[in-house]
């Protein structure tokens, strides 16, 4: 199906090791893209999806995003 497991390994593996290192660059860039989902859901509004316009939830989106950005500042 094309589909590859990509997992560190275990940092007390003593055997020899399979990949390469360019799997797990993607792994960790993955880890941003979670977390910053999981920060989007907190917003209620987004999470529920009151609004019905597809222009309105993204501008909410938007507004969201905005706001997790000046929080990390």
């Amino acid at each position: 199906m094309g589909i590859e497991m990509i997992a560190p390994h275990h940092p007390r593996r003593s055997l020899n090791l399979t990949q390469d290192g360019r799997p797990l660059r993607r792994y960790k860039r993955r880890w941003h893209v979670e977390r910053l989902m999981a920060w989007l859901q907190c917003a209620r509004k987004l999470v529920t999806r009151f609004e019905h316009k597809a222009e309105n939830f993204l501008a909410f989106l938007k507004l969201r995003c905005i706001v997790i950005l000046l929080r990390r500042l």
